[in-house]
């Protein structure tokens, strides 16, 4: 019986053992494929700037590049915000004003992926947003830690140009956040 029992340890050893390399080769999987998207999506925005293509609005596609310098954060926006969009690049949201166009445009981005530099975001940090024929200067004006269902940060005015960014928070919370680190920043004149 001690044998068996032994055996039935050793079984569930490997078990676990097996179960973590998988997560772990998931991980890895996952990463190198956002990171492979990242610089195919890079390399397109580049030959598309060079030939002044118009950013493409459809889901998925690339509208254009976002820099916070400070930081040393430098990433794409793609249009969406579903799950594959956000495992791969940081997302537009749909229902908000482009970054070029007047308004509160809304981007989203994983806390524990490519916004994870925004924990050290301050007010007055400045944002850039290149398009293929264009830049938008954004100055960080706040920061604030909402609800996920509060919808008031995608609030805008007509006469405004806004830009926020928004993750998850707390930015080391293991699991499903409880709350959303929105960064608020307007646009400095061209």
């Amino acid at each position: 019986m001690r044998a068996f029992r032994l055996w039935l340890l050793h079984l569930f050893e490997w078990v676990l053992l097996g179960f973590g390399l998988g997560c772990l080769g998931m991980y890895g999987y996952e990463t190198v494929a956002a990171r492979r998207f990242q610089a195919e999506q890079a390399l397109a925005f580049e030959r598309e700037a060079k030939a002044h293509t118009a950013p493409s609005i459809r889901a998925g596609g690339l509208i254009g590049m976002l820099d916070v310098p400070r930081l040393q954060l430098s990433t794409v926006v793609i249009e969406g915000d579903d799950t594959r969009t956000l495992k791969r690049a940081v997302g537009h949201l749909p229902d908000t004003p482009m970054p070029w166009d007047d308004g509160n445009s809304a981007i989203a981005g994983h806390r524990d992926g490519l916004f994870r530099p925004l924990k050290d975001v301050k007010a007055g940090d400045e944002i850039r947003f290149r398009t293929t024929s264009d830049e938008y200067r954004y100055r960080v004006t706040k920061t604030t830690i909402v609800k996920p269902d509060d919808l008031s940060v995608l609030a805008s005015r007509p006469d405004e140009k806004t830009l926020t960014l928004i993750t998850c928070y707390p930015f080391y919370y293991v699991g499903t956040a409880p709350q959303r680190f929105v960064v608020h920043a307007t646009r400095l004149s061209n």
